[in-house]
């Protein structure tokens, strides 16, 4: 038995994902924002994505690139959401879905 059926009515639905936007290349597309597990709050591309198992390769090459690049990828990313139409497209989206 898990702990969501203990809380749970039949009649209340349990929700592991909300519905976000995000960019892929100079594409808005839909994505999803886990509201549990591993990855709480992120935006990630399927439902399924938020209980995948963390890969240690790819973790620990960020890790790497970003304690060499840090300061360019921080101003990269500044730099396309201020200037990108999808980006600021994605943005006003987001702030449309967001309760108030």
């Amino acid at each position: 038995m898990l702990i969501l059926e203990l809380f749970s009515d039949e009649n209340t639905p349990i929700n592991e994902t909300r519905m976000a936007w995000g960019r892929s290349g100079n594409k808005v597309v839909r994505k999803y924002r886990c509201s549990i597990g591993r990855l709480k709050g992120k935006i990630v591309s399927s439902p399924g994505a938020c209980f995948k198992a963390p890969d240690i390769k790819k973790r620990i090459k960020l890790k790497m690139t970003k304690a060499k690049l840090k300061k360019r990828m921080q101003l990269k990313a500044k730099r396309t959401k201020r200037i990108n139409p999808a980006s600021k497209r994605v943005q006003a989206l987001n702030r449309a879905s967001r309760k108030k």
